[in-house]
């Protein structure tokens, strides 16, 4: 899973992604800080693996991970080449989702790109201009059709059609995400690679002072849950300050800490448990002596293609997958107690995989 963090300058994008990776990407008080995009891989915290690990004792431990990206701050007119413009916009067709980092608090020493602090107008922005650059493929994209199409290519038509719909939609400022679709008609937006199909999730940016019982009921983050529910987008409040402090402590501190602050888990697990909800993702699990791991899978794979996540020779020589879930092996503690009680299922080809499977594939190529 790849996750680019995007947002005006001197929102606190920087900061974030400071504190989620521990990079150490260079963050400072004037626009374009960023130019290059820095990168950090992180891993997807998950309890089950701590247990697994206690169980088996093995050589190494391998969470599932996730890539996040700080690419450069957007200003107006980034689709006709201001700013750092093009790079920006490259940069973003790589990634999975985008984490879009909104200011949601005052701060004088801080400067605003736009001498103001709004939430609405901030979105906006971005979102404009990550629009006019998607109507520029589309139109390209549905022109080519329209030539295909009268060159006899009738299988052209249907993608001219949606061209023409989308073009219309995006021209209202509406996102490309936002427009119904038919599968048919996903597949073929699918291939364009568009900036505003990808998922997003706010990041309402509060102070540190904010932080805690209330926090939902600041102006600024109301207006981002707004702007968010039109759209059928996540939102997710943070400090990138506090997440920087939370990121320099150990374990013991960082728990003690998020306990004083009434806070159940620190930013990064939070954006991670949205980022898996929003890309429909879960995990699977395998355990043994020489290794306990994490998988990510999309929600809806079956067995043999979650075999193919480990190795394709797993996937092509699939006989069966031995399932057990991952509540009842840590109940009765071991896989033997689970087979003698008739917990280890043995399914085939057609099983939809669970998260928190723990799972041994048996193949043979």
């Amino acid at each position: 899973m790849k996750l680019g963090i995007v947002g005006l300058p001197n929102v606190g994008k920087s900061t974030l992604f400071n504190a989620i990776t521990k990079a150490g990407a260079q963050a400072a008080n004037y626009p374009f800080c960023t130019i290059e995009p820095n990168t950090g891989i992180v891993p997807v915290p998950d309890s089950r693996l701590d247990v697994l690990a206690q169980m088996y004792s093995p050589k190494k431990v391998t969470p599932a991970t996730v890539e996040f990206v700080d690419i450069a701050g957007l200003v107006k007119g980034a689709s006709r080449g201001e700013g750092l413009g093009n790079k920006f916009l490259s940069h973003i067709r790589e990634v999975d989702a985008i984490v879009h980092v909104v200011r949601c608090f005052e701060d004088e020493n801080i400067i605003h790109v736009d001498g103001s602090i709004d939430p609405k107008r901030d979105i906006e922005v971005i979102q404009l201009e990550l629009i006019l650059a998607d109507l520029e493929t589309v139109q390209k994209r549905t022109d080519k059709a329209r030539h295909l199409l009268r060159g006899g290519d009738k299988k052209m038509a249907l993608e001219a059609e949606v061209g023409e719909r989308l073009t219309a939609h995006l021209e209202a400022e509406k996102p490309a995400r936002t427009m119904p679709m038919t599968d048919d008609e996903k597949a073929i937006v699918d291939g364009w690679f568009l900036l505003t199909d990808k998922p997003v999730i706010y990041a309402a940016n509060i102070a540190d002072s904010d932080v805690g019982e209330g926090e939902d009921d600041l102006p600024y983050v109301k207006a981002v849950r707004e702007l968010a529910a039109g759209e059928g987008s996540q939102v997710f409040i943070v400090s990138a300050q506090i997440e920087e402090e939370i990121a320099q402590m150990d374990a013991d501190e960082k728990a003690e800490f998020l306990t004083e602050l009434g806070l159940g888990q620190s930013g990064l697990d939070r954006l991670i448990a949205a980022s898996y909800e929003l890309l429909g993702l879960q995990s699977f699990l395998t355990a043994g002596a020489d290794e306990c791991r994490a998988w990510t899978i999309t929600r809806g794979t079956k067995a043999p293609q979650a075999a193919g996540k480990i190795h394709t020779d797993f996937e092509r020589g699939f006989i069966r997958a031995e399932v057990v879930s991952y509540d009842d092996l840590t109940t009765l503690g071991s896989m033997n107690a689970c087979k003698e009680k008739g917990l280890v299922r043995s399914e085939g080809k057609e099983y939809v995989m669970q998260d928190g499977d723990i799972v041994l594939f048996r193949f043979n190529v």
